[in-house]
């Protein structure tokens, strides 16, 4: 699924170039929120314990 998602995303950036342009302004605004960023590398690094746990 992840990689069906990630060539969806690609193919998508291959057809319309103006979609780079908006995708770097949404990446930049979610980097600028320091509690998002904060959020996104906690779940980062609790995941595979979560996933290990769930077995």
């Amino acid at each position: 699924m992840r990689w069906l998602l990630l060539g969806l995303v690609l193919g998508l950036l291959l057809l319309y170039p103006s979609l780079v342009g908006i995708l770097a302004a949404v990446v930049a605004a979610i980097l600028s929120k320091p509690l998002v960023v904060a959020f996104g590398l906690g779940l980062a690094v609790r995941l595979p314990r979560l996933r290990r746990w769930a077995r």
